[in-house]
């Protein structure tokens, strides 16, 4: 088996366990002591620096980094969960840093998916059946639950902890050690315990290229929901009103529509019978 990888990849270390039926493209570098168990694909280019698991049902996107200890593909902690086949994707150019563990979903067929250029640093978590964005940086120590929705540009903080279902928004950012109960919108900046939204992210927004004109109003809309005194469904209503309409504005308003349906202000959570 060791002659058969070494037509496959000139960079596949002789300690390195590989299943037989494990897709390995051209380029991969596969360092000591790693696992590849079957049904795991990796993508061109990828790097596994050393003892990094890949679980059945893997898929590893082209230029990815993993780092020592990183476990993909494990089993979901979730009581549901009867041995079905799922999934964890991971798109391109991530860099995954030490000791990350990422579980497959619950539900035959479904996946856990991780979108592409991607930090996620050391001993950070991703739940079962959580859908990840792209341009996000995950600091250590985060925990995502099941379920939970990272949306494009967020930036989550060292020690963050985000409840089962919740979603955070496009450009959002959250401070270090915070709790995330419930969803926090796009563009905002929240922090604490539970995390509360506190401004909008004017320096990501900035970085992005968002206008002067769109961020401006944008911190209307903010006032409206948080320095008012009119509850969400009033501000959506009085935001719609009074606030010229943008893309960004319109993805803030279905956001808020959508916590609204939800449950227990996390819209990926269904409302009970």
């Amino acid at each position: 088996m060791l002659q058969e990888r070494e037509r496959v990849s000139d960079f596949i270390h002789p300690s390195a366990i590989i299943h037989p039926s494990a897709m390995i493209d051209p380029g991969v570098k596969i360092g000591p002591f790693c696992v590849i168990e079957e049904d795991v694909f990796v993508g061109e280019g990828s790097v596994l620096y050393t003892q990094v698991i890949l679980q059945r049902g893997t898929r590893i996107g082209r230029n990815c980094q993993l780092h020592g200890g990183v476990n993909f593909g494990g089993p979901p902690q979730d009581t549901k969960y009867k041995g079905e086949h799922s999934y964890v994707v991971l798109g391109d150019n991530n860099i995954i840093r030490e000791f990350v563990t990422i579980h497959r979903a619950t539900g035959e067929g479904n996946e856990t998916r991780i979108g592409s250029d991607n930090m996620i640093m050391a001993y950070a978590h991703i739940g079962h059946n959580c859908e990840i964005g792209s341009h996000i940086t995950i600091a250590s120590y985060v925990g995502i639950s099941g379920h939970a929705t990272i949306y494009d540009h967020a930036n989550l903080g060292g020690i963050v902890g985000v409840h089962q279902f919740s979603r955070i928004g496009k450009f959002a950012m959250i401070g270090g050690m915070s709790g995330v109960a419930e969803d926090i919108p796009p563009y905002m900046l929240a922090t604490g315990r539970p995390a509360r939204v506190y401004d909008i992210n004017v320096r990501g927004l900035r970085r992005a290229g968002i206008s002067p004109k769109v961020r401006g109003e944008l911190r209307l809309a903010y006032k409206l929901l948080y320095r008012s005194n009119l509850n969400t469904s009033q501000a959506i209503e009085a935001i719609g009103e009074e606030i010229e309409s943008s893309p960004e504005l319109t993805h803030l308003l279905d956001f808020l529509r959508d916590s609204r349906d939800g449950y227990g202000g996390r819209g990926n959570n269904p409302k009970p019978a």
